[in-house]
Formats: structure tokens, sequence, C-alpha cells
């Protein structure tokens, strides 16, 4: 289907502020991948403030041209692409196609633009299978809380210890006595 300038002029429109307000762009190949499934992995995108885009290739390459990348590897834009454009977490985009792609082998990740620069298909794939934002606070919190938890139990075994044994010399006195 033959798309109008102004349709194209609309979608580098959209394409343009969605680069400009990205954190970073995951692509994806969704070819083979039936109407209800990609609906499906929109929701799951938006519930983790995602926005996932389908537009022609040469678009996505002006939009991030104009976003400030010089050029995207020809690899991350092999066949039907798709781009999923982060603006909360920046590995959110990367994670959730991959978990979907566990179920959807014909989704693929291509690569990625991230801080800058553009990601290989596997520094994307390393990104995707790391945890998330909110486990990497809670692992830096439990890290940082241990010493003092184990010095809080510490001193709580002295301090029941010395009772202990001041509980039992006193026995012992009123024994003797």
């Amino acid at each position: 289907m033959a798309v109008t300038k102004q349709k194209k002029a609309d979608i580098l429109k959209d394409l343009d502020l969605l680069f400009k307000d990205a954190k970073s762009v995951v692509f994806s190949s969704y070819k083979g991948v039936n109407v209800k499934d990609i609906s499906t992995l929109r929701k799951q995108l938006r519930e983790k403030n995602v926005k996932f885009k389908v537009a022609k290739k040469t678009l996505i390459k002006l939009a991030a041209q104009k976003a400030g990348f010089k050029e995207i590897p020809e690899e991350s834009l092999e066949g039907q692409v798709g781009a999923a454009f982060a603006q909360g977490d920046e590995i959110a985009a990367a994670k959730t196609l991959y978990d979907f792609s566990k179920t959807h082998e014909q989704l693929q990740i291509l690569g990625a633009l991230m801080e800058g620069r553009a990601l290989t298909k596997a520094e994307t794939m390393v990104l995707a299978k790391m945890p998330g934002k909110q486990e990497l606070l809670s692992r830096l919190v439990g890290s940082i809380k241990a010493p003092v938890s184990n010095f809080h139990g510490i001193l709580y075994a002295l301090l029941r210890n010395f009772v202990g044994v001041v509980s039992a010399y006193k026995e012992k006195m009123e024994k003797s006595a």
C-alpha cells in the first residue's frame, strides 16, 4: 500500500517525538507474529511506559539522525522492523521484548540505541537479561543493610549470652546460700 507524502510526514513527526523522549530504543523483527500477539506485546510494553511503533526503515533512520544518532547498523533494521521506545526504565523495552520472544520465537531483538550510541544484538541481549532497575536497587539496599543487620545480631547475641550467664550465676548463688 502506497503511503502519501503527508502520511509519511506525520509518521516522521511522531517518530521524531518518540526519539526525543526515549531513553532507549530497541529494534525487533516481528515477521511471523500475528496481530493478536502483537497487540498483547503492545499492552505489555505500555504497562512499562514503552511505546512500540512500526514504520518504514527510511523514516526510522531519518528520525534517528534528527535525534543525534549518525547511523543505525544495518543488522538492527533487517526485515519487518518495530521500534520500542522506552520512556522510563532504560532496559524495560529490551527486557519485555526478550521475555515475549521466549514464547514467540518469531520475534527477534535486532539491536538498540542507548545513551547516544548504537548497540549490537549481543549487547542488547545482555541488557535484556539484566535484572530490572527495582531489583538492582533492592539488591543494593540489601547489600548495604546486611552488615548492619549482622552487627545487630552479634550485639544481641552477646547481650543475651551475658544475661544468661548472670542469670545462671544468680541461681548458683541462691542454691549455695
